[in-house]
């Protein structure tokens, strides 16, 4: 194969490092840590990508070194001791997680804060300042998107920067950019699926087992599947959020939490789940964004169908003009799982920038 010389050019000042912020370092901050470090080499290779973590900040304060912070001693400081801000010389106590943002030189900030559904705070906010900056943007929380969509997608649009969000709906599954990019042909008229792992996994060990809602809520939350809280997840919130961001991203519709009629799994009992099983049907929670429907409520979907998929998986069918209906599916949670999604986000950021 025959390089031209502008190709050569580009690829020798790919050297230069793609510096990145990270706000929020809980499972899903750690795991993006845990890929860049494990796929250092790939990227470098690959795509001519060499990612440098220069800022990291939690609740504590932050960890903050211009020319980059070692991923695995960032994992291993906060297994030892909670705080980010303990990190060896460069650790950084009780500073403001925005204000991070104006410390160090950065190209990316991957925000991944936790969820807030009441005001998208402080992710909202982070997000803005770094748009308003010049900065890109690579997120998985909800919470902003599902109450400011609009907002955010304009600052992005006015201030010519790149915002990714594909870890914002089911995790590993790829539906967003999948939308995007692989059906960019198609005309997207709805989109339905099982947005929400916790809520499958109960389901699903309900009609496997014969188990009660309140026996089965309890062993997921032994297994770390379902939160101490899991109000969000059972009661169908989690999952409109997601809808909202399909709705948004996908069908260009500018829908809000708000707009989305809501029912969550904790009124199904035992008996309702074996009668649908002897009528060759499962209940699952399904989530529908259409121009006439935002909704999220228990369905009865066929045995056998692509929504008969069991455990933490989630699914989504997106119904085309050219090519019917597409189906997706992955894994809708995971620390690394969602840090793929990210990645992919960040790569496809950096082949716009090089």
């Amino acid at each position: 194969m025959i390089m031209n010389s502008r190709k050569v050019q580009i690829l020798e000042i790919n050297g230069d490092p793609m510096k990145i912020i990270i706000l929020g370092f809980g499972a899903v901050g750690q795991g993006v840590a845990r890929v860049l470090s494990v796929k250092k080499d790939y990227l470098k290779k690959k795509y001519g990508l060499n990612p440098s973590i220069v800022a990291v900040g939690d609740r504590s304060g932050a960890a903050i070194n211009p020319d980059g912070l070692d991923e695995e001693l960032l994992l291993k400081t906060k297994e030892k001791t909670g705080k980010i801000s303990s990190f060896p010389e460069y650790g950084i106590p009780g500073v403001e997680s925005i204000n991070i943002l104006d410390e160090v030189e950065y190209d990316c900030l991957v925000e991944v804060t936790p969820t807030d559904i009441h005001d998208g705070e402080p992710a909202r906010s982070h997000m803005i300042k770094a748009m308003e900056d010049g900065k890109d943007v690579v997120t998985s929380n909800k919470g902003p998107l599902a109450l400011s969509f609009q907002e955010l997608a304009t600052t992005a649009q006015s201030n010519s920067v790149e915002f990714k969000f594909e870890a914002s709906v089911g995790g590993a599954m790829p539906i967003i950019n999948f939308a995007h990019e692989t059906l960019a042909g198609c005309s997207i008229e709805s989109i339905f699926g099982i947005l929400n792992g916790t809520t499958n996994y109960i389901l699903s060990r309900m009609a496997n087992e014969g188990s009660s809602y309140e026996q089965t809520l309890s062993e997921a939350q032994e297994l770390g599947i379902a939160e101490t809280d899991p109000y969000q997840d059972v009661e169908g919130i989690d999952a409109a959020c997601k809808i909202v961001i399909l709705a948004n991203s996908v069908l260009n519709l500018p829908a809000t939490l708000k707009d989305v009629e809501v029912e969550g799994i904790s009124r199904i009992t035992a008996e309702s789940i074996a009668l649908a099983k002897k009528e060759g049907m499962l209940i699952k929670l399904i989530g529908e964004a259409s121009p006439d429907t935002l909704e999220v409520s228990p369905r009865l979907v066929r045995q056998g169908s692509p929504l008969a998929v069991e455990g933490t998986l989630n699914l989504a069918t997106l119904k085309t003009d050219l090519a019917d209906e597409v189906t997706v599916v992955g894994k809708g949670a995971g620390s690394v799982e969602t840090a793929s999604a990210i990645l992919s986000d960040i790569i496809s950021v950096w082949k716009v920038r090089k």
